[in-house]
């Protein structure tokens, strides 16, 4: 059976999907009518999604998941979504961002966000009423920015301010759910260290080390940091060293003033110029252009 794409270039051209907002990063979708006819797809972005009527079920990398109406799901990026059944009202609003425009909006929240999505492993999250209340106004304020003129000054920061407020007060509300004491086995275990990992990246000023570096720092081989990485979130840890360092390079290069000298020397390059070739190698572009660009 082929497999679907899910990501903001399908998203954005499927006719059967209402877009309510879209840019490079970020795509909200306000209404999918045909998403019964998905059965097989990869999640190449993380998602937000709120199920406004309707349920739907299937399985999410072969474990079972059921979102009801007024429930919340968070899908962590790179995921496989399979054997969906979906009731003939189902609808949905959802958010849909790229990694790096969410470490952007959570920044320092992130631990939460991924203690959730790859240490904890849930999934739904129920909204009470004033869950319900929080997140209408939101949506509503964002539906007005949406409507707005596209060449209104400063539009697309507004709309992302509120989406990061948005995201925070979601972040808040999986905080809530996580366990304050004992936790399980496998988690105190894998998952304390794959925590413990991410922790050390969103705290350290430096991210820009080796696999080995980090490793040592948690007293664990490389081999099985890898691993554990792999079992939680499908990604190597070299593949979350180089999106920790893209985005705070991205980061750096757009909401600060420093020299290009200085954010190389501030995230651990050896020089501008081996920096600039990391940049050009990534972003396929030079530093000066990715902080021109909006």
């Amino acid at each position: 059976m082929q497999q679907e794409e899910i990501s903001i270039q399908s998203l954005a051209i499927n006719e059967s999907v209402r877009i309510g907002y879209s840019d490079k990063d970020i795509i909200v979708v306000d209404s999918i009518q045909k998403f019964a006819e998905i059965s097989n797809a990869h999640m190449a972005m993380s998602g937000v999604i709120i199920c406004t009527s309707g349920r739907v079920q299937g399985l999410m990398n072969g474990k079972p998941i059921e979102v009801r109406e007024n429930q919340v799901a968070v899908i962590p990026a790179n995921v496989n979504i399979t054997d969906l059944m979906i009731s003939p009202d189902f609808n949905i609003k959802g958010m849909f961002f790229t990694i790096s425009i969410l470490q952007s909006f959570l920044r320092e929240k992130m631990s939460v966000w991924n203690e959730v999505m790859y240490v904890q492993r849930i999934r739904v999250i129920n909204l009470n009423d004033d869950d319900l209340l929080f997140f209408t106004h939101f949506y509503d304020m964002l539906t007005l920015c949406f409507e707005k003129d596209p060449d209104m000054p400063f539009r697309t920061d507004v709309i992302q301010s509120l989406l990061r407020s948005a995201m925070l007060g979601l972040c808040g509300a999986m905080k809530q759910l996580l366990p304050t004491n004992s936790i399980s086995e496998e988690a105190s275990h894998t998952g304390t260290h794959f925590q413990r990992f991410l922790d050390l990246l969103n705290q350290s000023d430096v991210k820009h080390r080796t696999v080995e570096s980090y490793a040592n720092e948690l007293c664990i081989s490389p081999k099985y940091l890898t691993h554990i990485c792999k079992k939680h979130s499908g990604k190597t840890a070299n593949e979350w060293i180089r999106e920790h360092v893209l985005e705070d390079i991205r980061y750096y290069l757009k909401q600060t003033d420093l020299t290009i000298t200085q954010i190389a020397d501030q995230l651990g390059f050896p020089n501008s110029s081996f920096f600039g070739k990391y940049v050009k190698e990534h972003f396929g572009t030079t530093p000066m252009q990715v902080r021109r660009n909006t």
